[in-house]
């Protein structure tokens, strides 16, 4: 008897649906078509031992399954209960009314028990695009599914819950998800708050206005100084995600398998934080069988590169693309995806090799040549995409014993949230311009128009500072940022004298 049961294939942060059809017949044999991996391949010794411990038995027969398209690689451990279910309902073990308004997935351990799955929001979507009434997952996925609305999920434990709904006709519990709620209680409680930070208020103001920008940033400085403990509090003064965001964001983590148990929608910005030991691939996403990277995970948040020199260069030089289209192509002898990279880089880096600057009185020294040499292991077009270069500096004891608390990350992201929304209306008749960070050469001409002194202070500081070229855009988006905290249409003189301050690695004694 043939049957068929419907499930999905993950490919990029979208899904394909995926028909399995089983088919009993005389004879002997297990036949597993369709370009399947070895996880799915080994299943049927999953399956069976599952089915005879809760009752039931692959019946001895020729099973033929495909799996279709058959084209299509299908890989994970995820369809286990999908041909379970196909398997019992082709040999009359269960009734198979309604099978067709279903999508079944889940990874069965040999009791029978459900094991949690990846994507399950992206199949959810698809499910419900292609017209599908009911979801049946395991419980773990269940809350993840249901920020779907319009699609019934279920989420279970075992497979013998779900036997005896087809069977039996026993019913099984919703899982509802109040979108808007799951999406606002974890809107206002970031795990790091700037008021914990003592001093650099040049620093948190350097941070203010990159949040407000969506500036990449690099900070400079020796070792305790406080760069990772600022890099880790940027989050939290970020924009509020909206649901598209969130939607998106939580696709991504959703297909790698990094979404909390039991939990729906990511409403917090994500901040990735790899190490210096990893590798191109690893950053950018791709594999045998791709999968996104640490650039895709950092989507809508936020991407801290310590000791950014440390990194290999093939690894930095990588980042290039992304960093300009804000997306990733991985390309393959048979299939390409496309994953989205919109993220913040923050870097931080000691000076030079001993992690100090050029200081007479400092035991711990390194020469010019030395700091150059260091500092130049970062290749100039990586640093071209930076807009702001800030040194940081220790903090002395008196700001470090002082009791009082610092300014929180609430009053700040208030800030943060009228410069955004003042951008969001100047750009609001251009398709994918948001804030001021993704400006090409044309809006910077259009938007960041100077009077005569602002223009006149800026080339004095261009001749006299011997900033680089690549300074003169950079300085003309960041003032334009200051400009938007202050509210101001007009970039004016003070805008852009404090956005000069910001480009350190462009002085001469620096980079060159």
């Amino acid at each position: 008897m043939l049957n068929k049961v419907f499930s999905a294939a993950v490919f990029g942060v979208e899904a394909t649906a995926v028909v399995v059809e089983v088919n009993v017949d005389q004879g002997i044999g297990y036949h597993l078509v369709g370009l399947p991996d070895n996880a799915i391949k080994e299943s049927n010794f999953r399956i069976a031992a599952a089915l005879q411990n809760n009752g039931y038995k692959i019946p001895g027969k020729k099973i033929i399954i495909n799996m279709s398209p058959a084209d299509l690689r299908k890989e994970g451990s995820a369809f286990d209960l999908t041909l379970a279910v196909g398997i019992l309902a082709a040999s009359n073990q269960i009734k198979a009314d309604g099978l067709a308004d279903y999508i079944i997935m889940g990874e069965l351990s040999l009791d029978g028990i459900l094991q949690p799955i990846k994507g399950a929001l992206p199949i959810a979507i698809k499910a419900k695009s292609e017209g599908f009434k009911y979801f049946i997952l395991p419980k773990q996925n269940a809350k993840e599914a249901a920020v779907v609305e319009g699609l019934t999920i279920y989420g279970v434990e075992t497979i013998l819950e779900v036997i005896q709904h087809f069977d039996l006709g026993a019913e099984l519990k919703q899982t509802i998800v109040d979108i808007k709620e799951e999406f606002q209680k974890q809107l206002d409680y970031p795990d790091f708050n700037f008021s914990d930070v003592k001093g650099q208020e040049s620093i948190k103001r350097c941070m203010e206005i990159a949040a407000a920008g969506g500036h990449n940033i690099i900070l400079i400085g020796p070792p305790g100084a406080g760069k990772t403990m600022l890099a880790k509090r940027l989050p939290s003064i970020l924009p509020p995600m909206t649901m598209e965001e969130a939607l998106e964001t939580t696709k991504i983590h959703s297909v790698v398998g990094k979404i909390k148990a039991d939990s729906g929608l990511m409403a917090q910005r994500p901040f990735r934080s790899p190490h210096h030991t990893i590798s191109d691939v690893a950053l950018v996403g791709g594999g045998q069988y791709p999968q996104p990277g640490e650039i895709s995970m950092a989507h809508n948040g936020v991407l801290f590169l310590d000791e950014l020199p440390e990194f290999k260069r093939t690894v930095l030089e990588v980042m290039r693309q992304p960093l300009e289209d804000r997306e990733v192509t991985i390309s393959r002898a048979r299939f390409t995806v496309t994953y989205p990279s919109s993220f913040m880089l923050v870097a931080s880096m000691n000076p030079s090799p001993s992690g100090f600057f050029m200081d007479p009185n400092s035991s711990m020294n390194s020469s010019q040549a030395e700091m150059q040499r260091y500092l130049s292991k970062v290749s100039g077009p990586l640093l071209d995409r930076i807009d702001i270069h800030i040194e940081v500096t220790p903090v002395p004891f008196e700001k470090l014993s002082d009791t009082r608390k610092g300014e929180s990350s609430i009053h700040i992201r208030n800030r943060v949230i009228k410069a955004r929304a003042f951008q969001t209306d100047r750009f609001s008749d251009i398709k994918n311009l948001h804030y001021n960070a993704q400006m090409n050469t044309k809006h910077i001409n259009s938007f960041c128009k100077l009077d005569s002194s602002s223009m006149q202070l800026l080339k004095e500081a261009m001749d006299h500072l011997n900033l680089s070229a690549r300074a003169y855009d950079r300085i003309l988006k960041v003032s334009r940022t200051i400009a938007d905290l202050e509210q101001s249409v007009d970039i004016k003189g003070s805008h852009i004298a404090e956005a000069i301050q910001y480009r350190s690695l462009d002085r001469e004694g620096w980079l060159g």
